[in-house]
């Protein structure tokens, strides 16, 4: 295939999209009945100006909308976004809350147009935006397979052919023929993504449909979303649930206030999201002494994060270790020195304290000098999440405090799934503090053999 073939198989083509939304003026107010009433004659013509004030732009208008940075009417829900999607990709997209991802499925579905730019579909699209979007809440669950079916592009037969598949996979069965104005939430929604999912659309698009149902309707609904996959469709899935992103998808598109901030693998998008924004906060230092954290006997000169290989780094996956270092000044000698770290978390709970018992020093007294002390946490023993340190230092006798300093680092913990972790390739939930990797034993015992009494009476 040639590269300009290559270029032109895709699947999703976003071509420096914008939406816009001009914020409305709040609700008049009146003061008595006769001036409300006469108001609501006149309603329908001022709500379709209204209407056209807000969503409409003229070509003007959208000039210049394009060159304005800020304005206090007008809300960028995305601006200037590109992207392709070949044919067969399976993409997360993930942000923070506001960050655009809802609008950029609703632009992609045709809810609603772009202000600014074209998109491109090519094929059929099956999406899942909301819980059980279009249930009639009157009709049954079977009335309703039909019906949302019909709404997503299947024929009857379609539908007929795959009706006991769908109402399986739902597991919904027992409440088939009740209305869905009893179903629970989780109950919509998996017969809603059952129908979305059996529609075999070339184009999948999922907006955060694990967010309800229990584990083993989201399990079910990863295998059903990595069957897709593997059959050469496309899937644009939008989801705050990290592990599954990884699992599903091998690309990832970040988008922050509406536009793309990272567009690559993964793993790679992920740690960015995770981490950015933020400060680097792997190291801190004091060039001057007169500003170190310092007591009579020791001033403290910096602290830092490491990776295995021993370079600075803020964010860790749980599966790999993660160096904590010190570096202090001994300034009066004759002192046994007791360093040492606390660790919390971003609820600012203690996870943990750890001291120095090193044994060339942990009973000797020290002489001036520069010194460097560090611990090791083992991979696979830290859970996910932000992780601050504070450092800080005694002499032994007496008991004294020398500096402290809180928070002085801080890292996060990236989630990770694998063979050789405690999540394995679990994509639920993992609560804790702490998320050490047990190796399990299980063995099998087959039943026991029926006693002769039995079998007589069995015969």
């Amino acid at each position: 295939m040639s590269s300009s073939e290559k270029k032109h198989n895709y699947a999703i083509r976003v071509d420096n999209v914008s939406k816009v939304y001009r914020i409305g003026l709040a609700q008049q107010r009146y003061d008595n009945i006769a001036t409300a009433m006469l108001n609501a004659v006149r309603s329908p013509i001022k709500n379709l100006k209204k209407y056209r004030s807000l969503y409409r732009f003229t070509a003007e208008e959208l000039a210049a909308i394009d060159r304005t940075e800020e304005a206090d009417d007008l809300i960028w829900a995305l601006r200037h976004v590109s992207f392709d999607i070949e044919q067969g990709e399976v993409v997360g997209i993930i942000g923070k809350n506001g960050a655009g991802k809802s609008t950029l499925l609703k632009l992609l579905t045709r809810i609603t147009p772009p202000t600014i730019g074209t998109m491109t579909i090519k094929g059929r699209v099956s999406s899942l935006l909301e819980v059980g979007t279009g249930f009639h809440q009157e009709l049954t669950g079977r009335e309703n397979v039909y019906l949302n079916g019909t709404i997503l592009g299947m024929r009857k037969q379609e539908v007929d052919r795959k009706f006991d598949e769908i109402v399986e996979f739902s597991g919904v069965s027992k409440f088939l023929d009740t209305p869905v104005k009893r179903y629970s939430s989780g109950m919509r929604v998996r017969l809603a993504f059952s129908v979305a999912a059996h529609l075999e659309p070339e184009i999948l698009i999922i907006d955060e449909v694990l967010a309800v149902g229990d584990a083993s309707f989201q399990q079910r609904c990863i295998d059903k979303m990595q069957d897709v996959g593997q059959h050469g469709r496309t899937v644009l899935f939008v989801s705050h649930n990290m592990p599954a992103v990884t699992m599903l998808c091998p690309r990832a598109i970040l988008l922050q206030s509406g536009q793309i901030v990272a567009d690559g693998k993964t793993q790679t998008v992920i740690d960015e999201y995770l981490s950015g924004g933020r400060q680097n906060t792997s190291s801190v230092s004091w060039d001057d002494p007169a500003d170190c954290p310092s007591g009579s006997v020791a001033r403290l000169r910096a602290v830092s994060v490491k990776d295995a290989s021993g370079k600075l780094s803020d964010h860790f996956s749980v599966a790999e270790p993660v160096t904590v270092e010190m570096a202090y000044d001994v300034v009066e000698p004759g002192h046994v020195l007791m360093p040492r770290f606390r660790l919390h978390n971003e609820q600012g709970l203690h996870i943990l304290t750890t001291i120095d018992q090193n044994n060339e020093w942990s009973n000797a007294a020290r002489p001036t000098g520069r010194y460097r002390s560090s611990f090791t946490i083992p991979a696979n023993f830290l859970s996910t999440g932000r992780i601050s340190v504070t450092a800080s230092l005694v002499t032994r006798v007496p008991d004294k405090l020398q500096f402290r300093a809180e928070g002085a680092v801080a890292f996060t913990m990236i989630d990770s799934m694998g063979p050789n972790t405690a999540r394995g390739d679990w994509p639920g939930r993992f609560e804790g503090m702490v998320r050490p990797y047990f190796p399990w034993q299980t063995e099998f015992q087959p039943a026991a053999e029926p006693t002769a009494e039995l079998a007589l009476l069995n015969s």
